[in-house]
């Protein structure tokens, strides 16, 4: 099938010329737009839900870090958070680290 290909988008025309232009990046457009369908498309919308998820976390969420640390949002703030863990130790940790819900990892609905 690739044989085929190449003949018909580099096929020279009737009067001899070699055909360029557009032809020629077709195979370069098409390589782009696969990368950008799966893998830029799809990542961008997971950083989008990631940060919509972080924004809507609130006072009493429990939480599980990117460092696997379970805790209890005790504090909010503009770029962080306090969590409470295990024995009443706080911790200050940024928006960005975590990772999800402790109930979603469970299987528990809220």
């Amino acid at each position: 099938m690739t044989n085929l290909m190449n003949i018909l988008l580099f096929m020279p025309s009737a009067e001899g010329q070699e055909s360029g232009g557009l032809m020629s990046f077709l195979p370069l457009v098409l390589i782009i737009l696969v990368f950008y369908l799966f893998f830029i498309r799809p990542q961008m919308k997971k950083t989008k839900d990631q940060k919509k998820f972080r924004a809507a976390l609130k006072k009493g969420d429990k939480i599980i870090t990117i460092g696997g640390i379970h805790g209890k949002i005790v504090d909010v703030k503009e770029t962080t958070f306090t969590i409470e863990v295990e024995g009443q130790i706080r911790l200050k940790v940024e928006k960005s680290a975590v990772a999800m819900d402790s109930a979603s990892q469970i299987g528990q609905t809220k």
